[in-house]
């Protein structure tokens, strides 16, 4: 949970507007209820040090990335960095040695393959020992500075612009982080091929399911006022209802396989009108993504937070269910098939459940559901005695229920989130 900079700052990052928002959340009161990361992205690299080591911009930020950490821990905040793959070719053309060896970086370089998913990089070659011993001295320095969270960019099998192969970069960056001295969260970007998501699972922390949720020339070149500047449109959220269920075996806290979580992207909430989605697609947005236990990274501007965003991004009952780490299914309600209206459930070792009703349609819709019809889906035992008490997360009141069921209207793209406790 926290902030990431690419939705709002591009790759134009600096340590003024990275500190203005870590400022903000504070003061909107947001670390205390979990976001605590403040990652910067793309844009804050200026070459390679003598080792071949991503080096800051110093004229972007003049304390360095270890200033930067030190200022997010101070304030009780955690920070993260940006990185792609491979080897880029300015850093191929450097050569720089490789600490602790004898070797140089293009003694480690296949420039037969490509290195990333994002055209400019070479594999590296991990039949040469100084491989390993290239990452784990990034990861060296990346932990003196301080760093807790790695978004590693165009990596492959999966999205960007060509196809690559970095299986075994990733099992080298998980080797080389188990020994950092301390917590280093390792996200991947940008749409993962679910092919791979075992090894996903088991070298790194979350991966990306879709591509990017900005709605970039849409919004960035309208001459529209409404539209220009706009976070993301409605169309780049509603993809993410269907892509995510395939994924959600895949999703769980850490075992001898490993652990990780499905991310979505980040979270455009904040701004209001200008998040580019109306304020019932905000809830259905931010209840799609807690039920999914996505990671809540949000990419507005904290600086301008608008009052009813702030609410519901602020949403103790729904953060827990995002954070308690069960990720809901989709049911398959009989007559709800092939329509655009949806019910997800979740259920908990005591019992009780979470259920959220989504209506992807463009005009309202009713949803009818039958306890019976539940119960036999997910085992539960909804029908049994008196009807169930159902908790309106939103609104944080109870909400009375027949003993057949639930009947209830959604406007278009809205939702409802409830707990669920069975009476017997």
């Amino acid at each position: 949970m926290g902030w990431s900079s690419w939705s709002l700052i591009r790759g134009k990052p600096t340590e003024e507007n990275i500190k203005a928002q870590a400022d903000a959340l504070i003061a909107n009161h947001l670390r205390e209820l979990g976001y605590r990361y403040i990652n910067v992205d793309d844009g804050w690299t200026d070459g390679f040090d003598d080792h071949g080591i991503p080096k800051p911009k110093l004229a972007s930020f003049p304390d360095g990335m270890d200033g930067m950490a030190k200022y997010m821990h101070a304030q009780g905040l955690k920070f993260g960095i940006y990185l792609n793959p491979g080897i880029p070719e300015k850093l191929l053309k450097q050569n720089s040695p490789i600490e602790g060896t004898t070797a140089h970086i293009a003694d480690i370089t296949d420039t037969t393959q490509l290195g990333s998913t994002r055209l400019g990089a070479y594999r590296i070659d991990f039949s040469k020992p100084a491989a390993a011993a290239y990452i784990r001295s990034q990861v060296a320095q990346f932990d003196r500075w301080g760093v807790d969270f790695i978004k590693m960019d165009f990596v492959g099998p999966g999205g960007g612009r060509s196809p690559s192969d970095n299986r075994e970069e990733l099992r080298q960056w998980h080797a080389a982080l188990a020994h950092a001295s301390h917590p280093i969260w390792l996200e991947l970007s940008n749409y993962l091929s679910i092919d791979q998501a075992p090894l996903w699972r088991a070298t790194s922390n979350g991966w990306r399911i879709e591509n990017d949720i900005e709605c970039y020339g849409a919004c960035d070149t309208s001459p529209d006022p409404t539209i220009h500047g706009n976070l993301t449109l409605w169309s780049k959220v509603v993809v993410r209802f269907a892509d995510v269920v395939r994924w959600i075996p895949y999703a769980g806290p850490g075992s001898e396989a490993g652990g990780g979580w499905n991310d979505l992207d980040t979270l455009e909430l904040g701004n209001g009108d200008r998040d580019g989605i109306t304020p019932a697609e905000r809830q259905s947005m931010f209840t799609l993504w807690a039920v999914s236990c996505a990671p809540l990274f949000l990419g507005s501007d904290l600086t301008k937070m608008d009052a009813g965003d702030l609410a519901l991004i602020s949403n103790r009952e729904i953060i827990a269910v995002d954070q308690a780490g069960v990720s809901a299914r989709p049911l398959d309600i009989q007559h709800l098939r092939n329509k655009p209206q949806q019910a997800w459930l979740t259920t908990y070792p005591d019992g009780s459940a979470v259920l959220a009703l989504f209506n992807l349609d463009q005009a309202s819709a009713e949803i009818k559901l039958s306890w019976h019809e539940v119960d036999s889906l997910r085992d539960t035992h909804f029908a049994d005695g008196a009807p169930p008490t159902l908790h309106d997360l939103i609104t944080a009141a109870d909400v009375a229920s027949r003993p057949d069921g639930l009947t209830l209207t959604l406007d278009a793209h809205a939702s409802r989130i409830f707990r669920i406790a069975a009476r017997r």
